[in-house]
């Protein structure tokens, strides 16, 4: 009879031990967040002028591997590095071939510091990301 109390308070606790592991691994997927991913440019000196192709890869500093298929909602481009946030320039979408690597066309019409702000949805994620670049423009 005693072993019969033990076997089920053994079974009783690897039971509780495997639900808890359970709950524990699903409430950390579930924390997963903005901060857990960042947008990284590809270069950050940028050829000075019109038509110029700015490269972001947006990686999952979790596993390091880049995020493909993010929704990229907003963009901003401004010189605020330099002490002129009012000095922006459009910036549009462009085709890129590599996966998680996002480009985008702006004409970057004066030399030095440039502040790319970019906003995107990762999918399964309810939180946006947001992240800021600081590239410099030379000739």
């Amino acid at each position: 009879m005693r072993y019969q109390i033990m076997s089920k308070n053994f079974f009783g606790a690897r039971t509780a031990f495997l639900a808890g592991a359970i709950l524990f691994s699903t409430a950390t997927a579930s924390f997963a967040g903005a901060k857990d991913y960042e947008f990284q440019a590809v270069q950050t000196n940028i050829k000075q002028g019109p038509g110029t192709v700015v490269s972001v890869r947006l990686v999952d500093k979790r596993t390091g591997r880049a995020v493909p298929d993010a929704v990229i909602f907003t963009t901003r481009m401004d010189m605020a590095p330099e002490g002129m946030e009012t000095m922006t320039t459009p910036v549009e979408a462009s085709a890129s071939t590599e996966a998680g690597v996002y480009a985008f066309t702006t004409n970057l019409s004066m030399e030095g510091g440039w502040r790319f702000q970019i906003a995107a949805k990762v999918q399964g994620e309810p939180e946006t990301v947001q992240d800021e670049l600081v590239l410099k423009a030379v000739p």
